[in-house]
């Protein structure tokens, strides 16, 4: 067995006897001096341990997370089933609920095959006589058509033939339920803006003065959308008559001297539009996201189509949870900025002559940011993907739409979570503590001998 004394030999902290030793005042400044910076040195040291380091660098992109980018956003002016449409107010204000449009209406016949002569059987509406023609019959069908319009030609001879049978089967002075009319748009130009007509040929179903109808505070216009030869046209007249009670025209006009107040037309809603949101999913390469008006069986009029636009949200990638968006601030502060840099932006065209056919497009340059995080022994990786944005109007021979133009950047940002050693803080803090205490010992040491030299000399003692 190794005996005590020997145990002793190899002792490093050897001690001094108390007696031996001498407190002075200024060894005690020295020491209260290095306590305080022995505390402040720790302190930096251990929110240094504590501060997150990165590692940012550019490199080509490597994406992990398929061939496929998404776009999320909500625009306030249906493409897929992840894409909700709701009707607006010029306030902003969603005037119903989501708008189901169901299965778009196919119309397989624009007009009759044959070729016969035809003659004129619809009365042509005027901006003067329209609301004298609105109030006199129960139902008016209008035809609002433009003459240069293909889709306006081929209903024109059914049209007419489907007008005289209704006029011979339901006499207007007689009868007084129903009559087939039509506007030419390119003539009455106010008359059709009145009732917000953007594409040809658009058929409008007036009952007692009004082609409103309103379904639970939500306002639409009542249209037409069936077949187009003369047979269907007839039958589409004769379904909409059938329930309304047989008069003349004479007890037509009488009520409605009666009940002007009940019979007055309603207004139209005023211009508005509506907000669609959702998300698309397209590739990987340069591309536009087109929003315009589309109809397999109309022509649009570009000068009545305004698409002045709010962006509540335009972004690219998946978003975030909030536990992962703070983990992404916690990294990088400056991240997330330019996530959805058109957020809150208004594109507004005060439409007039001036400023009709105007197509809006932004030009969007996007950047992945691929954030690798160090959780134990496992890596985290996270994907955000920001963008730069410039806006532009166009004037345009088309039909006007809004474009979004994006194209991503062949480069992505890489930043790394740099982790820190447990040891290399310990070894910090024993250097801080050792280096500290050393430091105050050669200080103390020399202020000692200073004082104790200069106590000698003015005792007069010399070495």
């Amino acid at each position: 067995m190794i005996s005590a004394s020997k145990l002793k030999s190899v002792d490093f902290y050897r001690k001094i006897p108390r007696d031996l030793t001498e407190a002075s005042l200024s060894g005690a400044g020295l020491s209260i001096i290095a306590a305080f910076a022995m505390m402040f040195l720790f302190g930096m040291e251990l929110n240094n341990y504590l501060t997150v380091s990165t590692l940012t660098s550019i490199i080509v992109d490597r994406s992990s997370d398929g061939e496929f980018l998404r776009i999320d956003f909500n625009i306030r002016l249906n493409i897929t089933k992840t894409v909700r449409k709701l009707s607006i107010d010029p306030n902003l204000i969603p005037t119903g609920a989501e708008f189901h449009s169901g299965p778009i209406p196919k119309v397989s016949k624009h007009g009759d095959d044959s070729e016969e002569e035809y003659v004129d059987g619809s009365d042509s509406l005027t901006a003067e006589n329209f609301e004298k023609y609105a109030h006199r019959y129960s139902i008016l069908v209008a035809n609002f058509f433009a003459p240069w319009c293909y889709w306006s030609n081929r209903l024109k001879p059914s049209w007419e033939r489907a007008a005289k049978i209704i006029k011979e089967r339901y006499d207007p002075e007689i009868d007084g339920r129903i009559l087939l009319a039509k506007v030419d748009c390119t003539r009455e130009g106010e008359l059709c803006r009145r009732h917000h007509i953007q594409g040809y040929p658009s058929i409008r179903i007036f009952r007692k003065g009004s082609d409103v109808k309103e379904n639970h505070g939500h306002h639409e216009h009542e249209s037409y959308y069936g077949e187009r030869d003369t047979d269907g046209l007839v039958a589409a007249m004769e379904t909409l008559v059938a329930p309304i009670p047989r008069y003349s025209s004479n007890m037509a006009l009488a009520d409605e001297s009666n009940h002007s107040v009940e019979t007055a037309k309603r207004p139209a809603p005023l211009t508005s539009g509506c907000r669609i949101e959702g998300f698309v999913r397209v590739k990987k390469v340069p591309g536009t996201l087109v929003i315009s008006a589309h109809s397999g069986s109309h022509s649009f009029d570009p000068s009545q189509i305004n698409v002045s636009h709010v962006i509540s949200q335009f972004s690219f990638g998946k978003k975030l949870s909030q536990r992962m968006l703070f983990e992404v601030k916690r990294l990088t502060p400056y991240l997330g900025g330019s996530h959805d840099r058109l957020m809150g932006r208004s594109y507004i065209i005060n439409h007039d002559h001036a400023n009709a056919n105007v197509t809006i497009e932004h030009y969007l340059q996007v950047v992945k940011t691929e954030i690798a995080l160090r959780r134990s022994s496992q890596e985290l990786k996270l994907h955000e993907y920001e963008y730069t944005a410039h806006s532009s109007l166009v004037h345009s021979l088309y039909i006007p739409v809004a474009k979004f133009h994006f194209e991503r950047s062949p480069m992505q940002v890489l930043v790394t979570e740099v982790p820190k050693s447990f040891s290399h803080f310990i070894t910090n803090v024993c250097a801080i503590i050792g280096g500290v205490f050393t430091v105050a010992g050669i200080l103390d040491s020399i202020l000692h001998s200073t004082l104790w030299f200069v106590k000698k000399i003015d005792l007069g003692k010399q070495f």
